[in-house]
């Protein structure tokens, strides 16, 4: 994944009264930045979490003045909602041309996940990260007049780690910890992918798994709707093989779910690639 949606993680924030008040020769020399979470999905029926702060750096990577808070209201943000292309707006406010460093996502202490079980667990925070989630970003530059868009695409799987020695029982603040990881989609990529699956009751999690271009192997994941349909966003050119993962198994006396592959799958700037419908039996 490229640090650069993400994963600004999800909630709406709307410009303050101030900002509505400002005069159109004002807004004519500003940019506007706009911050969206989106998610990649996790073995969870919710993950809660609790955002109170979003913040960039603006000046070199150790001056510790250099970060400028955002307008955004604090919340807690179930991000299983934002999965398939969907992407809940973080920020979206004026903002003065230039570059900038990092984004930094600050998180209060009441994030939580609801397990498959129906049990809800504490999220705990390593000590190393109470000072918030720091993400780089490479040329990111907001222009005079033009929107910049910064989309922080948190991995479920990946963040939510179980700790080992955790038994049925133990205290469930204790069960998992909370390592973000988090990738940020810089404006420029809007290529994607988009397609159906079949039987839709496969339910399958979605692999787009970067083989060549430009940028560095990535991996990006989504999962099929119920109706069989399917998304994901913010993809780099380059040349993809998709890999789909049947999560729930066929009914009695139908055909088997199967794993399936699609190679060479070219990714366009800008264009979203239509896959069509992808047979699962």
């Amino acid at each position: 994944m490229i640090f650069k949606r993400l994963l600004p993680l999800t909630a709406i924030a709307l410009l303050g009264l101030a900002g509505c008040s400002k005069s159109s020769d004002e807004s004519a020399n500003t940019s506007k930045l706009e911050v969206r979470l989106m998610d990649a999905p996790g073995d969870f029926r919710s993950v809660v979490l609790d955002v109170i702060q979003v913040e960039v750096h603006l000046k070199d990577e150790n001056d510790p003045d250099g970060w400028k808070k955002l307008n955004f209201t604090p919340r807690a943000i179930n991000v299983l909602e934002y999965v398939n292309g969907n992407s809940a707006l973080l920020v979206n406010d004026d903002f003065a041309p230039g570059d900038l460093k990092e984004i930094r996502l600050i998180l209060g202490p009441n994030s939580y996940v609801i397990g498959r079980d129906g049990q809800q667990y504490d999220l705990k925070t390593p000590s190393g990260q109470t000072s918030g989630v720091k993400l780089k970003l490479e040329k990111a530059t907001l222009k005079l007049r033009e929107t910049y868009q910064l989309l922080l695409d948190f991995d479920v799987a990946k963040s939510i780690v179980e700790r080992g020695n955790w038994k049925p029982g133990n205290d469930k603040k204790e069960r998992y910890l909370l390592k973000p990881v988090i990738r940020v989609v810089a404006q420029d990529l809007r290529a994607g992918l988009h397609g159906t699956v079949n039987p839709a009751a496969a339910q399958p999690q979605i692999l787009a798994i970067r083989t060549s271009g430009l940028l560095a192997p990535d991996t990006v994941s989504t999962a099929a709707d119920a109706s069989g349909e399917f998304r994901i966003s913010g993809l780099a050119a380059g040349t993809y093989r998709v890999e789909f993962f049947p999560t729930t198994t066929a009914t009695s006396g139908q055909p088997n779910y199967q794993n399936k592959v699609l190679t060479g799958v070219t990714i366009v700037s800008d264009q979203v690639k239509e896959l069509g419908t992808t047979s699962l039996n």
